[in-house]
This record gives structure tokens, sequence and C-alpha cells, in this order.
């Protein structure tokens, strides 16, 4: 109750606030979307169906053991994808990792959710990441994880058909993705000028009234 009256709060600010922040946006020169910004984030913002604060998926025993990302790859690649509206009937739905484990099906957030998790866990510096691909429609939300190794960063799509297109240097396709928010080992959210792009873009429409759905 008190996370929903918090939203609430936060919508109703939001509405008031919308014409102010429409012109305000319009002075705003984003040059880079992954530029992180200093734009406070709650954890519900990240998606219509992040309802639960980010240790929440990093609790229990994980009944999967990895070693190296190549089992991580391998793992994923044998899981299916499926829309929430078909597997809980909701439009968006977050499952925690040891639920993912048992269906070993899901969309785009449950199967980085869970990356993001086994690569923590091996040791391994690690973000989740909501946004969009940049070939995308502007309220086409998607996820995936981006690490770092040997001080390179990788972006994990986890979602890839191959563990070729599931692993690529962040350099090479750091075009084709628009960041809005990541999270980390701190559990804290951070937004990124992919979103401030996402707003200019449209964002503050009057009808939206949460997060976008991913999937």
């Amino acid at each position: 109750m008190k996370v929903f009256l918090e939203w609430l709060s936060l919508g109703a600010a939001r509405w008031l606030l919308r014409p102010v922040l429409r012109l305000s946006l319009r002075y705003v020169d984003v040059e880079d979307p992954w530029e992180p910004t200093d734009r406070p984030v709650r954890f519900w913002a990240l998606g219509a169906g992040s309802v639960k604060r980010f240790s929440w998926y990093f609790e229990g025993e994980s009944s999967v053991r990895i070693s190296f990302i190549d089992e991580l790859c391998d793992w994923l690649l044998g899981c299916e994808q499926v829309t929430d509206p078909d597997l809980f009937h909701e439009a968006d739905y977050w499952q925690h990792p040891s639920t993912f484990e048992q269906l070993r099906k899901g969309d785009c957030e449950d199967f980085a959710l869970w990356a993001w998790r086994k690569l923590s866990e091996m040791g391994i510096e690690a973000r989740f990441f909501t946004g969009r691909r940049a070939d995308a429609p502007a309220d086409s939300w998607h996820a995936w994880v981006v690490y770092r190794m040997d001080s390179v960063d990788y972006l994990l799509e986890s979602i890839a058909p191959s563990r070729q297109e599931m692993l690529r240097l962040l350099e090479d396709v750091r075009s084709q993705y628009i960041p809005h928010f990541s999270v980390g080992k701190d559990f804290r959210p951070q937004a990124y000028g992919g979103y401030l792009l996402y707003l200019k873009e449209g964002g503050l429409r009057a009808k939206e009234a949460v997060p976008p759905t991913i999937g």
C-alpha cells in the first residue's frame, strides 16, 4: 500500500508538472544516450512490472550452478521466450530468478534479470538495463545486461538466438541501444540520457499513467 501511495502521489505530481516538464525538455540537449544523469530514480520507473526493490531478485538460493559465461549463455539458449500475457495473463510481470529457473520461460527482462544475478554471483561487475533498441518504437521497451571483464565492457543480449549474437563488445553495438535506466550491485537505479530523449519524443503523453511494459 505504501508503494502504491508513493506511486500515486508521484503520478499526480507528474500530471501537474507535465506542461513545465515539456517546456524545459525543449532546451535539453542530449548528446549521448549512454551518459548517466543525476535524475532521481525509483525502482518502479524501470518498467510496469518492476514492483519489487532490486535486492529481492537476489534473495533465495539459485538451483543453477554457473562458473563460466559460456555456461550462462548455453543455459539461456535452452530457455523459451514467452510473452507475459501468454505466460501470466498480465501485461508485464517480472519473474524472480528462481521462478525463471523452474519455468525456463519468460520475456526479455526475465532473461536479463537472471543473467544479471548470475554474473554478479560469479564476481563479475554487471548492470541490468532497461531502455529500447535504436530501431524500435519509443514505447517498445527492452532489457539487457552490460558487464565488465578485464577493463572491457560487453553487452549481453540475453534473448539472442546464438552465443555469437548474445555476447558482443559494447563499443560495437552501443549505437544500437538507447538506455533509459540501469541498476548495479548497489541496487540503486541510474537514469541515462536515453530517458530524456524518450521524454522529449513523447514519453509525457497524457494517456501514460505507468511505465511502459517490457518484453
